[in-house]
Protein backbone atom coordinates (compact mmCIF):
# COMPACT_ATOMS: atom_id res chain seq x y z
CA UNK A 1 0.00 0.00 0.00
CA UNK A 2 1.30 3.29 -1.18
CA UNK A 3 1.05 6.49 1.63
CA UNK A 4 2.20 10.02 1.83
CA UNK A 5 3.94 11.56 4.63
CA UNK A 6 3.74 15.68 4.72
CA UNK A 7 5.65 16.52 7.52
CA UNK A 8 8.40 19.36 7.62
CA UNK A 9 9.88 18.35 10.69
CA UNK A 10 12.71 15.95 9.38
CA UNK A 11 13.23 13.58 12.89
CA UNK A 12 9.22 13.54 12.84
CA UNK A 13 8.91 12.94 8.70
CA UNK A 14 11.64 10.08 9.37
CA UNK A 15 10.32 8.14 12.21
CA UNK A 16 6.96 8.01 10.30
CA UNK A 17 8.24 7.21 7.52
CA UNK A 18 10.50 4.18 8.93
CA UNK A 19 7.89 2.79 11.27
CA UNK A 20 5.49 2.64 8.20
CA UNK A 21 7.73 1.11 6.00
CA UNK A 22 8.30 -1.51 8.56
CA UNK A 23 4.50 -2.12 8.62
CA UNK A 24 4.07 -2.88 4.61
CA UNK A 25 3.63 0.75 3.12
CA UNK A 26 5.22 1.78 0.18
CA UNK A 27 6.50 5.91 1.87
CA UNK A 28 6.75 9.14 -0.26
CA UNK A 29 7.79 11.77 2.32
CA UNK A 30 7.82 15.68 1.71
CA UNK A 31 7.76 18.67 3.79
CA UNK A 32 5.76 21.61 1.92
CA UNK A 33 2.15 21.50 0.59
CA UNK A 34 3.39 22.26 -2.49
CA UNK A 35 5.43 18.95 -3.32
CA UNK A 36 2.79 16.89 -1.64
CA UNK A 37 0.12 18.33 -4.27
CA UNK A 38 2.50 17.51 -7.09
CA UNK A 39 2.71 14.12 -5.95
CA UNK A 40 -1.03 13.67 -5.20
CA UNK A 41 -1.77 14.72 -8.89
CA UNK A 42 0.67 12.01 -10.23
CA UNK A 43 0.34 8.95 -7.74
CA UNK A 44 -2.58 7.09 -6.58
CA UNK A 45 -2.51 6.82 -2.64
CA UNK A 46 -4.20 4.64 -0.15
CA UNK A 47 -4.28 6.94 3.12
CA UNK A 48 -1.96 9.96 4.10
CA UNK A 49 -0.36 11.32 6.95
CA UNK A 50 -0.37 15.31 7.21
CA UNK A 51 0.63 17.72 9.25
CA UNK A 52 -1.09 21.25 9.19
CA UNK A 53 2.15 23.54 10.50
CA UNK A 54 3.80 23.99 7.23
CA UNK A 55 6.46 26.36 5.10
CA UNK A 56 4.07 28.45 2.75
CA UNK A 57 1.16 26.82 1.86
CA UNK A 58 -0.31 24.96 5.42
CA UNK A 59 -1.70 21.68 5.32
CA UNK A 60 -5.74 23.02 5.52
CA UNK A 61 -5.02 24.48 2.21
CA UNK A 62 -3.34 21.34 0.91
CA UNK A 63 -6.17 19.02 2.04
CA UNK A 64 -8.87 21.69 0.56
CA UNK A 65 -6.95 21.66 -2.53
CA UNK A 66 -7.13 17.81 -3.27
CA UNK A 67 -10.69 17.61 -2.21
CA UNK A 68 -11.29 20.30 -4.82
CA UNK A 69 -10.14 18.62 -7.22
CA UNK A 70 -11.53 15.18 -6.42
CA UNK A 71 -9.13 13.26 -5.09
CA UNK A 72 -10.28 11.17 -2.67
CA UNK A 73 -7.31 9.78 -0.41
CA UNK A 74 -8.19 9.26 2.95
CA UNK A 75 -6.34 12.24 5.16
CA UNK A 76 -5.14 11.82 8.69
CA UNK A 77 -4.21 15.02 9.96
CA UNK A 78 -0.93 14.67 13.01
CA UNK A 79 -0.66 18.00 14.31
CA UNK A 80 0.44 19.38 17.39
CA UNK A 81 -2.41 22.04 17.20
CA UNK A 82 -4.73 20.59 20.26
CA UNK A 83 -7.66 23.56 20.07
CA UNK A 84 -11.11 22.01 19.00
CA UNK A 85 -11.47 24.92 16.17
CA UNK A 86 -8.51 23.25 14.57
CA UNK A 87 -10.11 19.95 14.76
CA UNK A 88 -13.20 20.97 13.42
CA UNK A 89 -11.53 22.96 10.69
CA UNK A 90 -9.52 20.33 9.45
CA UNK A 91 -12.35 17.69 9.24
CA UNK A 92 -14.43 20.40 7.61
CA UNK A 93 -11.49 20.74 4.97
CA UNK A 94 -11.81 17.10 4.33
CA UNK A 95 -9.69 15.47 6.71
CA UNK A 96 -10.88 12.02 7.69
CA UNK A 97 -8.93 11.46 11.05
CA UNK A 98 -7.31 13.80 13.81
CA UNK A 99 -4.66 12.94 15.79
CA UNK A 100 -2.31 15.32 18.11
CA UNK A 101 1.20 15.60 18.77
CA UNK A 102 2.98 14.11 20.63
CA UNK A 103 1.72 10.03 19.78
CA UNK A 104 2.18 7.00 20.32
CA UNK A 105 3.10 4.94 16.92
CA UNK A 106 0.68 2.22 17.43
CA UNK A 107 -2.35 4.44 17.45
CA UNK A 108 -0.93 6.18 14.42
CA UNK A 109 -0.65 2.96 12.75
CA UNK A 110 -3.59 1.51 13.78
CA UNK A 111 -5.79 4.58 12.92
CA UNK A 112 -4.00 4.58 9.09
CA UNK A 113 -5.20 0.88 8.73
CA UNK A 114 -8.71 1.46 9.70
CA UNK A 115 -8.72 4.05 7.50
CA UNK A 116 -8.03 2.38 4.70
CA UNK A 117 -10.50 -0.44 5.64
CA UNK A 118 -13.09 2.11 5.63
CA UNK A 119 -12.61 3.79 2.39
CA UNK A 120 -12.06 0.17 0.94
CA UNK A 121 -15.27 -0.97 1.95
CA UNK A 122 -16.68 1.85 -0.25
CA UNK A 123 -14.42 1.56 -2.95
CA UNK A 124 -14.88 -2.35 -4.07
CA UNK A 125 -11.51 -1.20 -7.08
CA UNK A 126 -9.04 -1.19 -4.38
CA UNK A 127 -9.75 -4.75 -2.08
CA UNK A 128 -8.40 -5.26 0.74
CA UNK A 129 -7.06 -9.11 -0.81
CA UNK A 130 -5.55 -10.35 -3.56
CA UNK A 131 -6.07 -13.58 -5.31
CA UNK A 132 -3.98 -15.06 -8.22
CA UNK A 133 -4.59 -18.66 -8.36
CA UNK A 134 -3.98 -20.10 -5.01
CA UNK A 135 -1.51 -17.37 -3.10
CA UNK A 136 -3.75 -15.07 -1.08
CA UNK A 137 -2.44 -11.65 0.15
CA UNK A 138 -4.19 -9.89 2.97
CA UNK A 139 -3.02 -6.25 2.49
CA UNK A 140 -3.98 -4.68 5.97
CA UNK A 141 -2.88 -7.58 8.29
CA UNK A 142 -0.09 -8.28 5.66
CA UNK A 143 -0.38 -12.06 6.00
CA UNK A 144 0.16 -14.45 2.95
CA UNK A 145 -1.15 -17.86 2.47
CA UNK A 146 -0.69 -20.21 -0.65
CA UNK A 147 -2.49 -23.08 -0.74
CA UNK A 148 -3.65 -22.30 2.64
CA UNK A 149 -0.57 -22.55 3.81
CA UNK A 150 0.75 -19.63 6.02
CA UNK A 151 4.02 -18.03 4.54
CA UNK A 152 6.35 -15.71 6.55
CA UNK A 153 7.87 -12.71 4.97
CA UNK A 154 10.21 -10.47 5.63
CA UNK A 155 9.45 -6.62 4.70
CA UNK A 156 11.21 -6.40 1.80
CA UNK A 157 10.06 -9.98 0.43
CA UNK A 158 6.51 -8.81 1.51
CA UNK A 159 6.68 -5.33 -0.54
CA UNK A 160 8.20 -7.14 -3.71
CA UNK A 161 5.66 -9.86 -3.29
CA UNK A 162 2.56 -7.10 -3.26
CA UNK A 163 4.03 -5.37 -6.10
CA UNK A 164 4.42 -8.49 -8.47
CA UNK A 165 0.62 -9.16 -6.75
CA UNK A 166 -1.04 -5.78 -7.96
CA UNK A 167 0.62 -5.76 -11.21
CA UNK A 168 0.33 -9.72 -11.88
CA UNK A 169 0.98 -10.85 -15.15
CA UNK A 170 2.32 -7.94 -16.06
CA UNK A 171 6.46 -7.68 -16.24
CA UNK A 172 7.91 -5.65 -13.61
CA UNK A 173 11.53 -4.26 -14.28
CA UNK A 174 14.23 -4.52 -12.04
CA UNK A 175 14.61 -0.46 -11.91
CA UNK A 176 10.73 0.01 -10.97
CA UNK A 177 11.64 -2.60 -8.17
CA UNK A 178 14.42 -1.09 -6.67
CA UNK A 179 12.19 2.50 -6.96
CA UNK A 180 9.25 0.82 -4.71
CA UNK A 181 11.17 -1.54 -2.42
CA UNK A 182 14.12 0.41 -1.83
CA UNK A 183 13.22 3.91 -2.65
CA UNK A 184 16.04 3.72 -5.15
CA UNK A 185 15.60 5.89 -8.32
CA UNK A 186 19.30 4.54 -9.57
CA UNK A 187 20.94 1.65 -10.70
CA UNK A 188 23.17 0.78 -7.51
CA UNK A 189 25.23 -2.06 -10.18
CA UNK A 190 24.31 -4.43 -7.36
CA UNK A 191 22.50 -7.73 -7.64
CA UNK A 192 20.15 -6.58 -4.66
CA UNK A 193 16.95 -7.42 -6.62
CA UNK A 194 18.52 -11.08 -8.07
CA UNK A 195 18.64 -11.65 -4.64
CA UNK A 196 15.51 -10.87 -3.10
CA UNK A 197 13.45 -12.30 -5.82
CA UNK A 198 15.86 -15.81 -5.71
CA UNK A 199 14.66 -15.59 -1.30
CA UNK A 200 11.15 -14.68 -2.61
CA UNK A 201 10.86 -17.80 -4.99
CA UNK A 202 12.10 -19.99 -2.01
CA UNK A 203 9.16 -18.96 0.24
CA UNK A 204 6.61 -18.58 -2.59
CA UNK A 205 7.32 -20.99 -4.87
CA UNK A 206 9.77 -23.76 -3.37
CA UNK A 207 7.07 -26.05 -1.64
CA UNK A 208 4.37 -25.41 -4.41
CA UNK A 209 3.13 -25.91 -7.91
CA UNK A 210 2.69 -24.51 -10.39
CA UNK A 211 5.85 -21.77 -9.74
CA UNK A 212 4.37 -17.88 -9.89
CA UNK A 213 7.61 -15.97 -10.28
CA UNK A 214 9.06 -15.97 -13.42
CA UNK A 215 12.20 -14.40 -14.78
CA UNK A 216 11.93 -12.30 -18.37
CA UNK A 217 15.10 -12.24 -19.23
CA UNK A 218 17.08 -8.84 -19.85
CA UNK A 219 13.53 -7.70 -18.79
CA UNK A 220 12.56 -8.17 -15.06
CA UNK A 221 10.01 -10.79 -13.32
CA UNK A 222 6.31 -11.45 -13.63
CA UNK A 223 3.73 -13.03 -11.48
CA UNK A 224 1.50 -15.05 -13.26
CA UNK A 225 0.05 -18.58 -12.53
CA UNK A 226 2.03 -20.56 -15.32
CA UNK A 227 4.43 -19.90 -18.27
CA UNK A 228 1.80 -20.27 -20.85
Amino acid sequence: MKLIVVEDDAGISSFITKGFAQAGFVVDAVGTAEEALALFRQNAYETAVVDLTLPGKDGFWLIETIRREGIPTPVLILSARHGIDDKIRGLQKGGDDYMTKPYAFSELLARIQAMVRRASMSNESKPLVLEIGDLRIDLLKREVRRGGTAVELQPKEYSLLELLARNAGNVISKTMILERVWDYHFDPQTNVVDVLVSRLRNKIDKSFDPPMIHTVRGVGYVLKISED
